[in-house]
């Protein structure tokens, strides 16, 4: 049974309440996850055990049905557009395909769970999320796959992690950035999460906006982290006033064949 209660946006109880629902299959999760995908498939076709952690995990799995989605039409203009530019065997196309025939064809997963379906029996499942209602839908949604949640700050979750069991791995940095100091925090929260665990493959998404918030974020991290890579798309604002233009990824310990990897993926976004 797929959980997804919702809340509209704004504060709860003192606590930001970014809900994810709004913008599903938005072009930026479309980014983000077929990265994603691509990683995991690629650290899986070794046989030795690896680690996936997860910062802000969000409910797992979206409706794209639900009012919500429709409501910003950013799935009609992300995943529902471009989708098919995919290649029938990409992981990421791959993963779409298991979550519809599970959860229904309005169904569209959440990064936890690509992560789930993408890990093997010995590899193990961290998952953080901080928001109430969001955290008991992942624990629902993700059930089959036992994972290791807690309901905490995903920043603490994962310094408190590191370096984790198995040693190989890797971590997904997935914050809303509702907190605008998160650009100047992050580039240092990185390099204490990668001086803890040096092999660690760190991933850490982050929107372009108008204005340019974020680059002084990723000066700070291609200071910080000279041999990462930083892969960035643009597109068209999904409706009339969105600030949202494109959307990066800084990777450190990047695996072997991401940068071809991630060429095609953008690709497939430009059209």
């Amino acid at each position: 049974m797929l959980a997804c209660d919702a809340a509209a946006g704004g504060v709860i109880g003192g606590m930001l309440s970014y809900q994810h629902i709004y913008h599903a299959g938005n072009l930026a999760d479309v980014h983000k996850h077929a990265l994603l995908a691509w990683m995991l498939h690629y650290l899986t076709q070794k046989d030795k055990p690896l680690s996936y952690i997860e910062t802000h995990a969000g409910r797992g799995i979206y409706d794209l049905g639900s009012d919500e989605a429709i409501k910003t039409g950013e799935a009609a203009t992300g995943i529902e557009r471009v989708e098919a530019r995919f290649a029938a065997d990409h992981p990421y196309r791959q993963r779409l395909a298991e979550v519809r025939a599970q959860w229904g064809p309005q169904a569209y997963p959440g990064s936890p769970l690509i992560a789930g379906l993408s890990l093997r029996e010995a590899d193990r499942l961290h998952l953080a999320e901080l928001h109430p209602q969001e955290f008991r839908a992942l624990k629902e949604n993700l059930a089959l796959w036992e994972p290791h949640l807690e309901q905490k700050d995903g920043f603490e979750f994962a310094l408190s992690l590191t370096p984790p069991l198995p040693r190989r791995g890797l971590m997904l940095v997935d914050p809303s950035y509702e907190v605008k100091a998160d650009y100047e925090t992050i580039p240092n929260f990185l390099q204490n999460v990668a001086r803890k665990w040096n092999v660690g493959v760190l991933a850490l998404w982050y929107p372009i906006l108008s204005g340019n918030p974020q680059a002084e974020m990723v000066r700070a991290l291609n200071i910080a982290f000279p041999e990462g890579f930083a892969n960035e798309v643009r597109f068209p604002p999904a409706r009339d006033g969105h600030r949202m233009v494109g959307s990066g990824m800084f990777v450190v310990n990047p695996p072997y064949g991401l940068e071809a990897a991630a060429k095609g993926i953008a690709k497939a976004i430009a059209g």
